[in-house]
């Protein structure tokens, strides 16, 4: 009968507050509540990077944990940190190092809000994929909210040494392309090498 009203769906599927896709298997968002759980089981997620200061909550921790996700907490951890501090550089590369992993993969970058903290690292990844810096501009503001983005972010991800970021050929994401790439590549020249030496047949 046309115009019947259906029963709605036992399970709603809502993505987390600022849910996106960045690159294949690859998203960002905020903190996630019980209620997107169903739609994070569908990612089939194997890493979380949290990077907020705070601990994250204990349902999302269960979620991750009941279906063996490796957690990762890359806040700040100094003592008397500030929700609304910065990323330290360290946390930065340590959370570039999981993302430029294969093996990481299918993974989710998230914060409290899914803003700043979360739009400063997909920036400087975005600086190792070689974008410029207007583009990059241009997504970390469109996250920021309706205050807009934090100058001193920005310019921290404009400061950013891409080269400290060392990525294993061998264990790329899908979607890593070489050309543009800005960071380092482990022992690629050793490789290259090795690979001259093995192509030689000895002569007898």
């Amino acid at each position: 009968m046309s115009g019947e009203i259906k029963r709605p769906p036992a399970v709603r599927i809502v993505p987390p507050l600022n849910f996106a896709p960045v690159e294949q298997q690859l998203y960002r968002s905020g903190q996630p509540s019980p209620i997107n759980y169903p739609f994070l089981e569908d990612l089939n997620l194997k890493t979380i990077l949290w990077l907020a200061v705070e601990d994250p909550s204990d349902s999302f921790l269960a979620f991750a944990d009941d279906r063996e996700i490796t957690f990762h907490h890359l806040g700040l951890v100094t003592e008397g940190a500030n929700p609304w501090d910065q990323l330290t550089e360290s946390s930065i590369v340590a959370a570039l190092d999981i993302i430029m992993k294969r093996d990481s993969y299918p993974l989710l970058v998230c914060c409290g809000m899914g803003r700043h903290r979360s739009g400063t690292v997909i920036g400087c990844l975005r600086r190792l994929q070689g974008w410029n810096l207007a583009s990059i501009s241009d997504e970390y503001r469109r996250f920021s909210g309706s205050r807009g983005g934090r100058v001193l972010i920005e310019l921290h991800i404009e400061a950013f040494d891409a080269k400290s970021v060392e990525v294993d050929l061998d264990n790329v994401p899908k979607w890593f392309n070489r050309e543009g790439f800005m960071g380092s590549i482990k022992n690629h020249s050793e490789k290259e090498n090795d690979g001259q030496k093995s192509s030689h047949k000895p002569i007898y």
